[in-house]
Parts: C-alpha cells; sequence; structure tokens
C-alpha cells in the first residue's frame, strides 16, 4: 500500500504514514494495515517495540479521512462509516492496551484520528511544530478515537474547553494536558529511531527530552475551570458570555461555530467518564453510541458539507443553544446488539 509503510527494521516493528500530500489523513485500509501488524507483532519475540511516525513536515495525521464517510452517508449508507468507527476503535483499544512499548513521533498537526494512533502509546513523542487537538465539535462529531478518556483525564475542566473548542495545544500545552510524554527536538528525531531499532531501548527518550518552549494552557488554568465548571452547555455559555476577558471573548466565538448536540453530549461523556474505574473500553464504547447515531441522527454530514465539502463554514444545525437532556440522552444510549464490543488488551 503507497499510504503507509509498514516493515520490520532491527528490533522495531516500523509503520510510517505515508500520505503527506494528504496531512497523512487515515483511511479505512490504512487502519486495518495497522491493526494487522499490531496483531502480528504482538507474540513475535524478534519485535521489542513498535514505533510509529509520518512523512512530511506538516502533519503526523491531520484526522480521519472524513470525505470518504460523507460520500457514503449523504447516499444513505450508514454502515461503511459504522463499520469504520468501530475497525478503528478497534485498533485504538489495541495501542492503548499493547504489551510492547508503543512510540510514536508527532510532528505538525495530529488531530482526531491521528490522536487515535500517536496518543494511546507508551511513549509519545512531540517537536516544536506539533499542534494537537481534537476538533471534532466543528463538523458535527464529538471526540472520539479514545480522545474522550485523554480529555477526561486531563487537569481540571481543560477537558470541556479543548474538547468543545478543538482549541490547537503546541508542545508545552500537550505536555500539560497529559496528550504526550516528551518533548524532543525534531532534529534528533531520525538519529534516535535508529537508536531504537538498533537497540529496542525506549529509555534513550528519557536523556533526550528537554523542557518545551513556554505554552499557555498552564496559565490559563484557573480561568478554564472557572469558565468550564458547568455541568451542561448552557451553564457554560453562559459563564463565558459573562466573563470579561479577551480569552472568554474568544471563546465564546469559537463555541457559538460549534455543533451545540455534538458539543453537549461532549460534556456528558466527559462528566460519565470521571467515575471511579472507568478506562478506555468504557470511553470508546460511549463514543460509538454517538458515531454510531452521527449521520442517521447528529450533525455529521451537515458539519462535513460546511467545513470540508462546500466550505461555506455556515453549518445549519438541529440545535440553536439550549439542547435538551433527552436529545443528549438519546445519542449515547445503549445500542443494544449494535454496542461496540471490545475485550480487555486485544
Amino acid at each position: 500500500m503507497n499510504d503507509i509503510n509498514i516493515r520490520k527494521t532491527g528490533r522495531a516493528g516500523r509503520i510510517t504514514l505515508a500520505r503527506p500530500k494528504a496531512l497523512n489523513a487515515l483511511s479505512y485500509d490504512m487502519c486495518l494495515a495497522i491493526e494487522a501488524a499490531v496483531d502480528e507483532w504482538r507474540e513475535d519475540p524478534g519485535v521489542a517495540m513498535i514505533v510509529l511516525d509520518a512523512e512530511g513536515e506538516k502533519a503526523f495525521c491531520a484526522g480521519g479521512d472524513v470525505a470518504q464517510l460523507y460520500e457514503t452517508g449523504q447516499s444513505g449508507d450508514y454502515a461503511f462509516a459504522r463499520r469504520f468507527w468501530a475497525d478503528e476503535y478497534r485498533l485504538n483499544n489495541k495501542l492503548h492496551g499493547y504489551p510492547k512499548p508503543v512510540i510514536s513521533f508527532m510532528q505538525g498537526f495530529t488531530m482526531g484520528g491521528g490522536v487515535g494512533l500517536g496518543c494511546h502509546g507508551s511513549h509519545r513523542v512531540v517537536g516544536e511544530t506539533s499542534k494537537i487537538a481534537m476538533p471534532e465539535c466543528g463538523i458535527g462529531l464529538v471526540p472520539d478515537v479514545g480522545g474522550s478518556l485523554l480529555l477526561a483525564q486531563a487537569p481540571g475542566r481543560l477537558g470541556e474547553y479543548l474538547g468543545t473548542t478543538g482549541a490547537r495545544m503546541g508542545p508545552a500545552d500537550v505536555l500539560h494536558a497529559g496528550f504526550a510524554d516528551y518533548f524532543i527536538t525534531e532534529t534528533e528525531w531520525p538519529a534516535l529511531i535508529a537508536q531504537l531499532e538498533e537497540n529496542g531501548d525506549p529509555f534513550i527518550l528519557d536523556k533526550a527530552a528537554t523542557p518545551p518552549p513556554a505554552g499557555e494552557l498552564a496559565d490559563l488554568q484557573t480561568e478554564i475551570d472557572h469558565l468550564f465548571a458547568g455541568e451542561t452547555l448552557n451553564a457554560v455559555i453562559a459563564a463565558v458570555t459573562t466573563a470579561k476577558s479577551d480569552f472568554a471573548a474568544e471563546t465564546l466565538k469559537i463555541l457559538r461555530r460549534g455543533s451545540p448536540l455534538s458539543m453537549a453530549c461532549t460534556l456528558e461523556m466527559l462528566r460519565r467518564l470521571r467515575g471511579p474505574g472507568i478506562g478506555m473500553i468504557p470511553a470508546l464504547q460511549q463514543e460509538y453510541r454517538y458515531t454510531w447515531r452521527a449521520m442517521e441522527h447528529g450533525d455529521f454530514i451537515e458539519g462535513v458539507r460546511a467545513a470540508i465539502i462546500d466550505k461555506d463554514r455556515s453549518p445549519k444545525w438541529q440545535h440553536h443553544g439550549d439542547v435538551p437532556q433527552s436529545d443528549i440522552d438519546a445519542m449515547l444510549a445503549p445500542l443494544g446488539d449494535n454496542d461496540l464490543n471490545l475485550e480487555e488488551n486485544t
């Protein structure tokens, strides 16, 4: 497959995304190829670790190939997207629970599906160009690919802010929010990967890591915690509307652009994921309940149309302002026989 380069080099199983002109967007075939490789290497004694990287300077992976999903969904075929998401989430779960080190090098944009690939491993590396975001509410989805769990585990109310606004995090912000572990200057990455391939020892990353350039989120933490303390979208928007700061004014503009249904469901999902003992599988199952319904009952098709297909940036969302709790519950209700069935560490 030309879009991805999968091979064994030395002691490492190597996966390199190779669609730089498409910002390494993850297609369905790429997803299946990655899963087949990680399954094969799981019991391979010659593979000590998996190393994930990508070609090009602009992006590790800017997300899933939503145009591919839009084409089928617009015609009334929801089965392809549901299968894509189920298989993608299964891969996310496997990476999260993998018994060997999974090391990712995430330059440039890492968004949506890229987060699912790069941010669930054991050793997550960012550099000076790294920008990580979960912008799904802008196209009528919710933060998925296990991103809802990362957001729920972020300090304070950062998860609510990042999940509803899709704000892009630079390297320091990524480390602060818990989406990565190391900042390493990108010019050092090729030599580090070569060493990993040779000796299979991820601890060389500890020696190479340095403090990142200053970010923004740590300084904004107190204000974000206050603005996003409400349990509902209405409460959050009310707090942001009455606040007197440049940050609040800019945040309000972003919240006014997103899908109200998606943002309201995102807040509900994060609240549910903060219970004791919640892990990856409940997060993915909850995400799937939304995405399974997203085309038929949500704002996904309209969101993709406005942002990616027609690019008019004027989506006609189902809701304006308040989202009834009954609509939130309906999007997140169990799917019965269609619920996502995942196994621990598989």
